[in-house]
């Protein structure tokens, strides 16, 4: 789905960039461009932030986990 219509900004680029490290809209507007235009996409792409986030911290905590007990 198209989150910010005047970048072509896609939700997956918005999870993918939460997955490489970006934190908050700032991180956003500086390396996909979200927020230039209009701005309307603040809301969603904050959501998209946030839900990349989370994908990220739970793909952190199992690699932990599976470092903890190995062998």
């Amino acid at each position: 789905m198209y989150v910010c219509i005047c970048q072509g900004v896609t939700e997956r680029q918005i999870h993918e960039a939460a997955r490489d490290g970006a934190d908050c809209l700032r991180d956003l507007r500086r390396q996909l461009g979200v927020t230039d235009g209009c701005g309307r996409c603040a809301v969603c792409a904050r959501a998209c932030l946030t839900e990349g986030r989370a994908f990220r911290q739970g793909e952190n905590a199992s690699r932990a986990g599976s470092d903890a007990g190995g062998w």
